[in-house]
C-alpha cells in the first residue's frame, strides 16, 4: 500500500512539472504513451561500478487514469505560458467566496435536472468554477472544460489531478470554433457569450456540433445598473439571447427568471 501511495504522489508531482515546464532538469525524463514514468538514476561515485545505464521504470498503476499534459497533446508548449503566480489573482477573483451569494452555483447545477450520466461541455470554463460542481453532479458521466486561455486549462487540469477528479477533462478551445464533441448532452455557458466576437456563425457552428435533443444553457448578466457584471455595452438582453439561439436552429426549452438576481438563465434544446 505504501509503494502505491508513493507512486501516486510521484506521478502527480511529475505531471505538475511537465505541464508547467518550470524545471526542465526534472528527475522525470518522460511521461510516455505507455503511461510509465522514467526516473534518471544518479551517477555512480568514483570507484563504483555503474549497475546499469538504463533508467529505472516505475510501472503505471492501472487503477489510476493516464498521466499526460493536455496542452502538449494540442501542440502548446507550456514553457510559453504565464507563470502560475501571474494567473493566481484572476483565478482568485473568479473563485472569490462572495460570488456564490449571487451566482448561486449549487442552485444553478440543481436547476439543470441532471441524471448523473450526462456528458457536459463547459465552454469558457475559466478557473473551473462550474466545471468541478458539474463533475460532482454527474458521477457516471463526465465534464469537458473548454477555454481559449491555456493557463486556465493548465489550472483546471492540475487541480483535477491533485484532487482526484477523474470525470473532468480539459481541452484548449479556439475563438472561432466551439469545439463541442457530438457526445455532449449539455453545453453550459456562464457569462461567456458576450465575449464571442461574431456570435451568429459561432452559434450556428455550435448548434451543428450538438446532437439532436442536446441542451444549451446560457447564463448572462441582465441589462441595467448592477453591482456585478460587464460594462453595459457588452451585455446581451434576454431578447437578444433568444434571437441568437433560435437563429442558430435551437428552440427555447425552459428558463429560470427568478433564480439569479443579476443574470438571465435560459435553456435551449436542439430539436429532434
Amino acid at each position: 500500500m505504501r509503494s502505491a501511495r508513493y507512486l501516486r504522489v510521484l506521478v502527480c508531482g511529475i505531471l505538475a512539472v511537465a505541464c508547467s515546464n518550470r524545471n526542465r532538469n526534472s528527475a522525470a525524463s518522460r511521461v510516455g504513451g505507455a503511461h510509465a514514468v522514467a526516473i534518471t538514476t544518479p551517477a555512480p561515485r568514483t570507484g563504483e561500478a555503474a549497475a546499469s545505464s538504463e533508467p529505472l521504470v516505475a510501472a503505471h498503476d492501472p487503477s489510476h487514469p493516464p498521466i499526460d499534459c493536455p496542452l502538449r497533446k494540442q501542440g502548446v508548449d507550456p514553457a510559453h505560458l504565464r507563470p502560475f503566480e501571474d494567473t493566481a489573482q484572476y483565478i482568485a477573483f473568479l473563485e472569490r467566496p462572495d460570488r456564490a451569494t449571487w451566482q448561486k452555483p449549487d442552485a444553478v447545477v440543481a436547476a439543470l435536472g441532471l441524471t448523473g450520466k450526462e456528458t457536459i461541455v463547459d465552454i469558457g470554463a475559466g478557473s473551473g468554477y462550474f466545471s468541478f460542481r458539474l463533475a460532482r453532479a454527474v458521477p457516471k458521466g463526465k465534464v469537458i472544460a473548454l477555454d481559449v486561455e491555456p493557463e486556465m486549462i493548465r489550472h483546471i487540469h492540475h487541480k483535477a489531478m491533485t484532487e482526484g477528479v477523474r470525470n473532468l477533462q480539459v481541452a484548449l478551445a479556439k475563438p472561432d470554433d466551439p469545439g463541442v464533441p457530438a457526445e455532449a448532452d449539455l453545453v453550459f455557458m456562464c457569462d461567456v457569450l458576450h465575449h464571442i466576437q461574431d456570435r451568429p456563425p459561432w452559434l450556428a457552428k455550435l448548434a451543428a456540433q450538438m446532437h439532436k435533443g442536446a441542451r444549451l444553457v446560457l447564463v448572462e448578466f441582465k441589462e441595467g445598473k448592477l453591482p456585478e457584471g460587464p460594462p453595459e455595452a457588452m451585455k446581451l438582453s434576454r431578447v437578444q439571447l433568444q434571437t441568437l439561439a433560435t437563429g442558430a436552429g435551437l428552440m427555447l426549452d425552459s428558463e429560470k427568471p427568478n433564480l439569479l438576481p443579476y443574470q438571465t438563465f435560459l435553456v435551449f434544446r436542439k430539436p429532434h
